[in-house]
């Protein structure tokens, strides 16, 4: 997750569809990761009221969301966080005043349509632009796997997560800039494809899992916990990557014919990889992007380094998005129902706290849902359009700087 942050997600197991509110316009599909026009902003101040979304119900619901805030100004307490800033209208100090004051919210004991007045009287509502320039954002969703492993390899933990190697070199905000060679140049670090060829990281590994999918959805979903021998739980989380842009490998099965678009999902692709592992490494070397890992202790953590939580958290493009900024999330999840899971409604507030290497432009959202392979379920069956709102205090709630 961590800086490049558990964020590729399962969406990187889908393949991009069109964004369907502007298909259904003019019959035309653009992708949901539409970049940005040029000299266009992300964030768009709702002036008019009845474009403001009712909060009531989310206002019901704050389970995590004090320490999830707590979290987002811990980041913000960071001197390197003023880097970030001003996005758009929003400085950094604005941010921190308005966690400050939602957090006040949170302890006034307002609750429902009292805590949705209160909301609405102090804060200013932004939505995202979205993939049409008309706020649609496609949701999708990302989870901690728990995985089996081992510090020591054998004949049945063979397949290794690696430690960022020393000769990485990274730019002053965490960019990856290549391979420092011997004579001090650098050049573009190898392919997913070359490091495992070559072997050339034999001795930097961190630990090692018995089956190569698994390690393959650790990069992917960028940590994981990985249940040693002893029943203990290690946290990995993601310390770097590669340089290269994530590719999607699900189109290729397809093509393939190995998996059918409607039996898409990462559970199926499991199934299939646990029958045919002399299959993993044709396909996932279709993705040059390689993820290094350090050990965490801890609950996981995303990119701006505050653990996540649980619909609490979100991985959005930090590059247009203003980040540890509060949220109000408009969509449809999935949820647990026994063995079932259903789609519901979901309007809730969130913290963004973390990115992704498929999580690019406007139009994409990761929601965080938790660890394990429940949490795996509902990430892997997330895909919904919906709606992304920022909140920030309006100017004549702002105490003078």
């Amino acid at each position: 997750m961590k800086k490049w942050a558990l964020s590729v997600l399962l969406i990187g197991f889908l393949f991009s569809l069109g964004c369907r509110t502007e298909s259904r316009q003019i019959g035309i599909k653009p992708p949901y990761d539409n970049p940005l026009p040029p000299g266009q902003s992300a964030l768009r101040k709702l002036n008019d009221p009845y474009q403001i979304p009712d909060f009531t119900l989310a206002c019901f619901d704050i389970k995590g969301l004090k320490e999830a805030t707590d979290n987002s100004l811990t980041y913000l307490s960071k001197p390197s966080s003023k880097q970030y800033y001003p996005v758009q209208d929003i400085t950094h100090y604005k941010a921190v005043r308005s966690l400050e004051a939602f957090r006040e919210l949170l302890d006034s004991g307002l609750s429902g349509p009292a805590l949705n007045q209160a909301i609405k009287e102090k804060f200013d509502v932004y939505i995202s632009v979205g993939c049409d320039g008309q706020g649609t954002v496609l949701f999708t969703g990302y989870y901690t796997p728990i995985f089996d492993g081992s510090y020591q390899q054998d004949d049945v933990f063979r397949y290794p997560l690696y430690k960022q190697p020393d000769d990485l070199v990274k730019g002053p905000n965490g960019e990856i800039l290549g391979k420092r060679l011997s004579d001090g140049s650098v050049m573009k670090y190898p392919s997913r494809a070359v490091i495992e060829d070559t072997k050339m990281l034999a001795g930097n590994e961190l630990i090692w899992m018995a089956d190569p999918f698994e390690s393959y959805i650790a990069h992917v979903q960028g940590s994981a916990k990985i249940r040693l021998g002893d029943g203990t739980l290690q946290t990995v989380g993601y310390a770097a990557n590669n340089g290269y842009e994530y590719q999607s490998i699900s189109q290729q099965m397809i093509s393939d014919g190995v998996i059918t678009k409607k039996q898409l999902s990462l559970a199926a692709m499991i199934d299939y990889f646990k029958r045919h592992k002399e299959q993993v490494s044709r396909y996932t070397r279709l993705n040059p992007r390689y993820v290094f890992f350090r050990e965490e202790s801890g609950e996981p953590r995303g990119s701006l380094n505050v653990p996540v939580i649980a619909y609490r958290s979100i991985a959005t493009d930090k590059s247009i998005f203003p980040r540890a900024s509060l949220t109000y999330v408009s969509t449809t999840l999935p949820k647990a129902m026994g063995t079932e899971v259903v789609n519901e409604l979901y309007s809730g507030f969130a913290l963004d706290q973390d990115t992704g290497g498929a999580i690019r432009a406007p139009g994409r959202c990761d929601v965080y849902m938790g660890v394990g392979d429940t949490a795996g379920r509902l990430a892997g069956q997330t895909y919904q359009e919906g709606r992304l709102y920022y909140l920030f205090l309006k100017t004549d709630n702002l105490p003078f700087q």
